[in-house]
């Protein structure tokens, strides 16, 4: 298992990056990677943090999660001679550093700045245009720097995005039964449990969540670093990925990127607990109360275009059993479990 030294989730926990570096050892070069807007906002704030432990801080700003964004990642790296990379912002950040650093053969602190998926602690990263179309497995953070007022402070379609991804580990637990039943595969009581509790503890405060409250934001946060955790204790993404991140990714590839990868795992959860026969009523209800995408207008996609993801999306990943099958459900069946669902209409 590959688990976090550290985690901290409170306010004015960027100021507090130096002193967790100092703490676990580590000395010498510290590469920050995050996007534009993120490295004036907090950037500046956790690289004040690290310089005053005498370590020699350099940063990288990318644009898009890309095989050529890694690539310039990784040359920085070893040009800087880093011996740490800080992943700061949201997904596409924390997973180019997560990526680039297990690359070099460093260790890397998870610093997000929003809270729209499961890969701010999570062992596994995707980016655009690699070879398999989906996570694949990097490094786990050393440590987990989450300040919940910054995440308060961004924009709250990442919030409810965050939900949509937890919430979808319901239909992935069940997915991972399903296989464990099926196909003999290794199951996880535990890592299973954690990755339900999270879910359950995140529709629990759906009021909170909406209002953006501390204790809300704070629910959410530690509800995906659970997520993460479940994960590394499992060895594979499986407590918390199942057939509804398989449409998340087909419909990516068939539409493009018109909305979060949260927004898609949730409305996927939706059509995956209906074709296992659970209660997909009560997700919808959640992903509404929490004003997340619930049907194909509102993640910007044709309904045409939601039937196909879920015709291909088992094709993604053949290795990975799930309600879809190993041949994929046929349109007719597809088109009913959106229409049913009212996904489409």
């Amino acid at each position: 298992m590959q688990l976090p030294r550290e985690v901290i989730v409170g306010r004015g926990v960027l100021d507090r990056t130096g002193e967790v570096c100092e703490r676990l050892g580590f000395r010498g070069t510290a590469l920050i990677v995050s996007g534009p807007v993120t490295y004036p906002l907090a950037g500046v704030r956790v690289a004040k943090s690290v310089a005053k432990t005498g370590s020699k801080v350099e940063h990288v700003i990318v644009k898009e999660s890309t095989e050529a964004s890694l690539d310039s990642v990784v040359k920085e790296v070893r040009r800087t001679k880093a011996r740490l990379v800080l992943g700061l912002g949201g997904g596409k950040d924390i997973d180019l550093a997560k990526l680039a650093s297990a690359k070099s053969g460093i260790p890397f602190l998870s610093i997000p700045t929003a809270a729209s998926h499961d890969g701010i602690a999570s062992p596994y990263a995707s980016i655009k245009g690699a070879e398999k179309p989906y996570s694949i497995r990097a490094q786990a953070p050393s440590a987990i720097l989450t300040d919940v007022e910054a995440i308060a402070g961004s924009p709250y379609r990442l919030l409810a995005a965050g939900c949509g991804d937890v919430v979808a580990k319901y239909s992935a637990v069940k997915d991972w039964q399903l296989a464990h039943k099926l196909k003999n595969e290794y199951y996880g009581d535990y890592a299973a449990e954690l990755a339900l509790m999270s879910a359950e503890l995140v529709t629990k405060n759906a009021r909170e969540i909406v209002e953006r409250r501390i204790g809300g934001v704070r629910t959410v946060v530690e509800a995906l670093i659970s997520c993460g955790v479940a994960m590394s204790i499992a060895g594979s993404s499986r407590p918390c990925s199942g057939a509804e991140h398989l449409f998340s990714h087909a419909l990516d590839i068939i539409a493009g990127e018109t909305s979060l990868h949260g927004e898609r795992t949730g409305v996927g959860a939706i059509l995956c607990s209906y074709l296992q026969g659970s209660n997909w009523e009560s997700i919808k209800l959640f992903l509404k109360e929490i004003k997340a995408p619930t049907t194909s207008k509102e993640l910007k996609v044709s309904e045409d275009q939601v039937v196909k993801a879920l015709m291909t999306a088992h094709s993604l990943r053949p290795d990975r059993y799930t309600i879809l099958g190993e041949t994929g459900i046929a349109e007719p069946a597809a088109e009913k479990a959106a229409k049913v669902t009212g996904v489409i209409s």
